[in-house]
């Protein structure tokens, strides 16, 4: 069925691993292909390109395409950017998103309308905060902060619109709280502890393939330490200017060596309800 299969996560969760694994499976790579490939792929619906005949359809000929433009303009054009991606590919449409599930200036920032399904993957707040402070270029308390902030948002940058991330707890409540059919709800911490099953159960319930062997390699090439060394090789335009690298850990429990004690008690107290539900203790 054509339309969107949304690749969703709060930021620093595993949403780039996903995408590079998907991206070797469904075009069945023989060697493994770059960061760079996966994200031409399985692109950004954030991508400024999908929304710009629409931002831009009252400029005359020879006018110059705007710099910015406002929140509002941005989001009265979402869905028609996301209809367009669905028409232009008329097939199922593979799109990463940072955005929590809800409505925004009056308008769904992910429309159900265009919509297939969606992978949803969630991440110890912990260890998020941990890599989204050298992701952001913040402070670890101020990471800690925006992540319970409500009224988060990203700034437009590298040909890319504005998300809205809201608050950690509100992002996964969003895309996690009612269960449907056409959505998968993943923790990053089972992707780390046995990718092999995880990714094949995946690839199987998707309907991409069954073949063993396929998706072996698929989840070999995908491995965070080739990943790393592939950004060390070719580089990766989504890594920040803030950050060293992109593929920094991708480890589960680091931020036990990293985290004050108050620190860790603050995003335990700020997220306690959907802490419990995902089982991070």
């Amino acid at each position: 069925m054509p339309g969107i299969l949304w690749i969703a996560s709060y930021p620093k969760s595993g949403n780039t691993w996903m995408r590079i694994f998907l991206s070797n499976l469904i075009l069945d790579a023989k060697e493994a292909i770059s960061p760079d490939t996966a994200s031409e792929f399985c692109t950004s619906e954030a991508n400024k390109l999908w929304h710009l005949p629409f931002l831009t359809k009252d400029l005359e000929e020879g006018d110059a395409i705007p710099d910015e433009f406002t929140a509002q303009e941005i989001a009265d054009v979402r869905s028609l950017g996301q209809k367009r991606a669905v028409e232009l590919n008329k097939n199922l449409v593979l799109f990463k998103t940072h955005n929590y599930l809800g409505e925004h200036l009056g308008s769904p920032l992910c429309s159900m309308e265009y919509t297939a399904g969606a992978i949803y993957i969630v991440r110890d707040p912990r260890d998020v905060a941990v890599s989204a402070a050298d992701h952001f270029g913040l402070s670890i308390d101020d990471t800690i902060q925006l992540m319970a902030d409500t009224k988060t948002v990203s700034k437009p940058e590298k040909g890319q619109v504005y998300e809205v991330y809201n608050s950690w707890s509100n992002h996964v409540k969003s895309w996690s709280q009612v269960p449907h059919k056409t959505l998968i709800v993943l923790r990053y911490e089972d992707m780390l502890a046995d990718p092999h099953k995880v990714f094949s159960g995946l690839a199987k319930k998707l309907g991409i393939t069954k073949d063993a062997e396929r998706i072996k390699r698929a989840v070999e090439f995908s491995s965070f330490k080739q990943l790393q060394a592939l950004e060390a090789e070719v580089g990766f335009y989504e890594k920040s200017n803030k950050s060293e690298k992109f593929f920094r850990s991708g480890k589960s429990g680091g931020w036990k060596s990293v985290l004050t004690d108050k620190q860790r008690y603050r995003i335990e107290k700020d997220h306690s309800a959907q802490m419990k539900r995902f089982d991070y203790k």
